[in-house]
């Protein structure tokens, strides 16, 4: 069972997992130091630790302790119990959900690994945007893809703000980063995937076209200024549109990828 501590004091050095949490930069040069991730919500606090992650700690105003009573039983690790205004002055916003977990992260799988068995992929390169990388995952599980791989240059899915817009998703879509970018999608062809790249290229064909007949099938996504690279966008095996009225050439990104996991399920 979790040890509950009371904490009065916002400079408490206990607490030092949960300071500043709106700054980006800030957070991520601390979590990639000490190999943590946060769960935001009791829902996404729950599925990170039913998937396994190890909690360092967790943080809660005492409304939430009950609702989380299971969670806390299945661990030794410190519970840390304050006002929901401390809570705020210690992480830097309001934590309307009322709960939020540190937890360990695991070392990234390899790439064969995460493809083991999988039939369709989504492939992101340079996604930087944490909140789209959250909504790519949660389309993905939605809609029946098997696994995420990640240019290096990609937002972080452990970031808290993708773990919650993803609602815990991250945690049960076997995900990695692709070690070598150059030859990422010739090296998926070999694999036995049909790489189909979204983009707006001159031969592109609709995306129902595109996908249809296909067994194994990755998906291929670029960043949300412009999109994929050259290199990724002529070493796609197909290409890609999602037609759309006159005018109107592009989606933001993350409503892209939902609508083309829903035309690549149904192939």
């Amino acid at each position: 069972m979790a040890t509950l501590l009371e904490i009065t004091d916002p400079d408490d050095p206990r607490l030092a997992d949960y300071r500043d949490l709106r700054d980006v930069e800030l957070r991520k040069h601390l979590e990639a130091e000490h190999g943590l991730f946060l769960a935001e919500g009791a829902k996404v606090v729950r599925r990170s630790v039913e998937a396994g992650f190890t909690p360092r700690s967790f943080l809660m105003a005492p409304r939430w302790l009950e609702g989380l009573d299971d969670v806390l039983s299945r661990t030794d690790a410190p519970c840390y119990v304050l006002s929901e205004a401390l809570a705020e002055e210690v992480t830097g916003f309001h934590v309307h959900r009322g709960a939020l977990a540190s937890l360990e992260r695991r070392p990234l799988p390899s790439v064969s690994s995460v493809l083991e068995g999988a039939r369709s992929v989504l492939v992101l390169e340079d996604i930087v945007d944490h909140t789209n990388v959250g909504a790519i995952f949660r389309s993905g599980a939605a809609l029946g893809f098997d696994a995420v791989l990640l240019a290096p240059r990609c937002a972080d899915p452990l970031y808290r703000r993708s773990v919650k817009v993803a609602m815990g998703t991250v945690f049960s879509v076997p995900w990695t980063r692709l070690p070598d970018w150059y030859d990422a999608l010739p090296s998926l062809s070999a694999a036995g995937f049909t790489t189909v790249a979204l983009t707006l290229a001159p031969d592109a064909v609709p995306i129902e076209e595109a996908v249809a007949g296909l067994d194994r099938v990755a998906l291929v996504l670029g960043s949300e200024g412009h999109g994929l690279s050259s290199r990724w966008e002529q070493a796609a095996d197909r290409r890609a549109i999602i037609p759309m009225r006159d005018g109107i050439d592009s989606l933001n990104v993350a409503a892209a990828t939902a609508v083309a996991c829903y035309v690549t399920a149904r192939r």
